[in-house]
C-alpha cells in the first residue's frame, strides 16, 4: 500500500476550516490524508498524554512516523537533558507505548545532520542505535553525500539491509556534501520511506539563507512533470517493498498539502477509513 502525507499537521491552512484551533488540526488533517510525520519529537522528549491523544484523535488504520529526538541523532546544541544516552533512548521508546498499542506506528526516523559523514565511529553508533531501538522499526536517513559516493554507495545500502534499517528515499536539493542524490532502492521487504523536501537550491545551504533560513529552504511547489516523474518512482519502489510511505516536506510556502493530494489523485489512490469529511460542532 502507498501511504501519503505531509510532515506535521500545524501548518496546512489549505486543509482547514477558518478558525480551527491548533488543537484540532489532527482531527481534520485525518479527513485527508492517513500518515503524518511528527516533528514535535525532535525537539523534545513528548509526554504520554499527547501521543494519546493524537492517537486518539486519528481514525483505526492511521499511521504516524515518528522522528527521533534530535539528542540521539546529532542535532542537539549543548548537553542533553538526560543523565546519559541509554537513558534518553529508553524516554524516547516509551513515549511511542501509545502509537504501539493502537498499531499506529508506521516507524522512527532517524534523520541525522550534515555533519555525520560516513567512518568507522558512525557506523558503530548506527548499530547502537538499531541495538537499543529493538523491535522497533526505524527508517534511516543520511544527509551527507559521502554514504553514497560511489566507493561506499553499495557497501552503505548492505549496511542499511543488514542491520534491519528502513531506506529513505529523498528529493532534495543538489547542494553539495550536505545533501544526497536520489537513492531509489527500497531494501526493506515490508516498509520504504520517501520524504520530499522541494528542489529549493538557493535556499537549501544555512549560511546564505540568513535567519530564515529554514523557512526558505523547504520553500519549493512540485510542477506536474515532477510529480509525474515521481509516480514512476513510487510504482517502481512499490515492487520492491510491500508499504510506501510518502511525505511531503515542502512546508514553508503551504504547497505541501496541495502536493501531496496532488500526488494521491496522480497514484489513482481511493483511501479508506480517513475521518469524517465535516466534523461536528461538538
Amino acid at each position: 500500500m502507498i501511504y501519503v502525507g505531509v510532515t506535521g499537521w500545524g501548518d496546512h491552512d489549505s486543509l482547514y476550516r477558518d478558525g480551527v484551533s491548533q488543537r484540532d488540526k489532527l482531527k481534520e488533517y485525518g479527513a485527508h490524508f492517513p500518515v503524518v510525520e511528527v516533528d514535535a519529537s525532535f525537539y523534545a522528549v513528548q509526554p504520554k498524554r499527547n501521543s494519546e491523544k493524537w492517537v486518539s484523535e486519528t481514525p483505526v488504520p492511521f499511521q504516524f512516523v515518528v522522528k527521533a529526538y534530535q539528542g540521539m541523532t546529532g542535532h542537539q546544541r549543548g548537553e542533553i537533558p538526560f543523565e546519559n544516552k541509554k537513558e534518553m533512548f529508553k524516554a524516547f521508546r516509551d513515549s511511542l507505548e501509545a502509537y504501539q498499542k493502537a498499531g499506529k506506528l508506521a516507524m522512527v526516523l532517524f534523520q541525522f545532520p550534515p555533519w555525520f559523514d560516513c567512518k568507522r565511529e558512525n557506523v558503530n553508533y548506527l548499530r547502537w542505535c538499531k541495538a537499543e531501538m529493538g523491535d522497533t522499526p526505524v527508517a534511516i536517513e543520511f544527509r551527507n553525500q559521502s554514504w553514497y559516493r560511489p566507493n561506499m554507495y553499495q557497501q552503505t545500502l548492505e549496511f542499511v539491509q543488514k542491520e534491519g534499517w528502513i531506506h529513505t528515499v529523498c528529493d532534495e536539493p543538489q547542494a553539495g556534501e550536505g545533501s544526497i542524490p536520489i537513492v531509489l532502492e527500497s531494501i526493506h521487504p515490508d516498509k520504504t520511506l520517501v520524504r520530499l523536501h522541494g528542489r529549493n537550491i538557493h535556499g537549501w545551504q544555512k549560511p546564505s539563507s540568513g535567519d530564515n533560513w529554514r523557512e526558505v529552504r523547504y520553500l519549493y511547489r512540485y510542477n506536474h512533470l515532477e510529480l509525474t516523474e515521481w509516480v514512476e518512482k513510487i510504482r517502481k519502489l512499490e515492487k520492491q517493498s510491500k508499504d510506501i510511505y510518502v511525505l511531503f516536506n515542502n512546508n514553508s510556502g503551504g504547497d505541501a498539502a496541495d502536493n501531496a493530494k496532488q500526488m494521491i489523485e496522480m497514484l489513482g489512490i481511493e483511501y479508506e477509513g480517513l475521518a469524517p469529511k465535516q466534523l461536528g460542532l461538538f
